[in-house]
């Protein structure tokens, strides 16, 4: 689990940038609000011109370490952990199926989401106050007042809003993410072992992250987009309804309002930030837990 915080917090470093687009975008002109992005690059060249690349781009990186402290160590540790195990139980030289791969991702994804839900709903909320009119930001200075600021303004549930869709999509995403990266290492150095003979290289890492992120992120960027609205919702004036009751009431004032298109509304930023990231966390943490163990972890 250490190793595996360790890792994500490598890749947050590098990609954090990207999830402040992602998570601005997502929630640019939610409930009729007005829309403020061309796309990925005019959201990008905004961010900068209004708080610059630390400001803009880097706020609400200490939530993200905090996440990895959190969701990334469960995710990582538990499925981990469930892998060695499974492995030990089979018959000696048969592989572990792939669908038990996608169940044991699924368990440590939705086991880390619970844990993390605290600094995910911290890291959106940061990421996308420098978007709101100055009126409207609530200026959290750091993560830890960010959460300390929620439990004393709105009170502690809050702390666990958007619950579902966050428990969803980090269930699909860890499934696909962790399920798919382990069966195309085996598979890719089975089918070409003259490209990837070495099973624990560079080139088959980078490869089956690729392809596992693709597929990740294409079966969990719906569940994004709901989890970032309803976790950035302001706070109801006294008198007046929630902006969403709760992630189906989301998705259907999602869609109505903005068309079946909105919910892969951030697609490209997500993908360029998970990409990057699976590659990132999931070569460290194989290449430590190779030194520290003397085996791959995943």
């Amino acid at each position: 689990m250490v190793l595996g915080a360790l890792g994500g917090m490598g890749a947050a470093t590098c990609c954090h940038p990207l999830d402040v687009i992602r998570v601005q975008m997502q929630v640019d002109g939610g409930a009729g609000g007005t829309k403020q992005y061309n796309g990925f690059g005019d959201a990008a060249v905004k961010i900068v011109q209004r708080k610059g690349i630390i400001g803009g781009l880097y706020t609400g990186i200490d939530a993200a370490y905090l996440r990895q402290w959190t969701y990334g160590s469960c995710r990582v540790g538990i499925y981990a952990w469930l892998l060695s195990y499974t492995n030990k139980t089979q018959e000696k030289g048969v592989p572990v199926p792939f669908y038990k791969k996608l169940l044991m991702g699924s368990t440590s994804g939705a086991i880390g989401s619970a844990f993390g839900l605290p600094s995910e709903v911290a890291l959106v909320r940061m990421g996308a106050d420098a978007k709101s009119p100055p009126e409207l930001r609530r200026n959290y200075k750091h993560v830890v007042d960010c959460l300390t600021r929620i439990v004393k303004e709105e009170g502690p549930s809050k702390l666990f809003a958007g619950g579902a869709p966050t428990i969803i999509r980090a269930t699909l995403l860890s499934s696909a993410v962790l399920g798919c990266y382990s069966e195309a290492k085996e598979q890719l150095h089975v089918m070409f072992p003259s490209v990837f003979g070495n099973k624990e290289g560079i080139p088959l890492m980078f490869t089956s992250t690729m392809f596992a992120s693709f597929v990740a992120n294409s079966v969990s960027n719906p569940f994004d987009v709901v989890k970032s609205r309803v976790q950035n919702m302001p706070k109801p004036e006294p008198g007046k309804a929630a902006m969403y009751t709760g992630m189906i009431d989301c998705f259907a004032k999602s869609i109505k309002g903005e068309g079946p298109t909105i919910l892969m509304r951030g697609f490209t930023p997500a993908f360029l930030k998970l990409a990057p990231y699976t590659t990132i966390s999931l070569i460290i943490t194989d290449k430590l837990t190779k030194a520290y163990t003397g085996k791959a972890g995943l």
